[in-house]
């Protein structure tokens, strides 16, 4: 089992960026909350933006090689409006558990009209599951929202059966500079005017514009891979698209 530290429990940069989103008093309280009810409705017009269509072949390509078939138990945490949780369930094809867990009451809404599986409303930080009972533990894209990515990881851990494995979903910039500056200029400074355009409503623009912040601040992927193996996870990897979308995967040991 993975034992807290009295480190820093989010890298420096991300917390700072985060931090900062949230100075603002009309952010909050519970500022991941708050914003993510405010603009649940754009959810997936904005996933389809942000992904060109493509978000949904993606999550399921990386279910498939880390594993998911029929007959599992699956938690799917911060599920959001479903978008991870929907591949699962195809993969699944109607046999075993699939069960998504999120902060946001009106992200589990719209999940619950695409899925109808079972939904808990719960953080990644304390998920409401006895443990050893999952065979995976899928997060999409949050990693980046959580305020304590050790705990998140320690919970994972926690509900996974033994050799049970973790399956990670995310967006970190490019490595290369000029790549870099371009994925700035596009998903920091486009994505969030089309949005705007297209939902018409100025959350949407903030929600685009917070993604990059986070995606801008967030953690290395030798820094996560360090965390998973910290907390007891094997065979840590992560695949990389484009420089900019990373599939984690680990197993808890037998």
């Amino acid at each position: 089992m993975c034992r807290l530290s009295n480190t820093q429990d989010r890298p420096e940069a991300s917390a700072k960026a985060i931090d900062a989103y949230y100075a603002n008093p009309a952010r909050q309280p519970g500022p991941v909350r708050v914003l993510f009810n405010r603009t649940a409705r754009h959810y997936n017009l904005i996933n389809q933006i942000f992904s060109l269509g493509s978000g949904a072949w993606y999550r399921r390509s990386c279910l498939r090689k880390a594993g998911i078939a029929p007959g599992m138990t699956v938690v799917d945490v911060a599920v959001g409006t479903g978008l991870l949780a929907r591949e699962a369930r195809r993969l699944m094809q109607g046999r075993g558990t699939l069960i998504g867990v999120d902060l946001s009451e009106s992200m589990l809404a719209v999940a619950q009209k695409n899925l109808g599986i079972p939904l808990v409303q719960g953080t990644a930080e304390a998920l409401p599951f006895a443990g050893g009972t999952a065979d995976f533990v899928t997060i999409g894209y949050a990693l980046r929202h959580v305020s304590n990515i050790e705990q998140t990881l320690q919970e994972a851990w926690r509900v996974l059966r033994p050799g049970g494995r973790l399956v990670l979903l995310e967006i970190s910039p490019p490595a290369n500079q000029l790549a870099k500056v371009s994925a700035a200029i596009f998903v920091g400074g486009i994505l969030p005017v089309v949005s705007l355009v297209l939902a018409r409503d100025r959350q949407a623009r903030s929600l685009m514009s917070y993604h990059w912040q986070t995606i801008a601040a967030f953690a290395p992927v030798e820094a996560v891979l360090h965390m998973m193996q910290h907390c007891g996870f094997e065979s840590a990897r992560c695949a990389s698209e484009l420089d900019l979308f990373r599939f984690f995967s680990a197993r808890k040991p037998l």
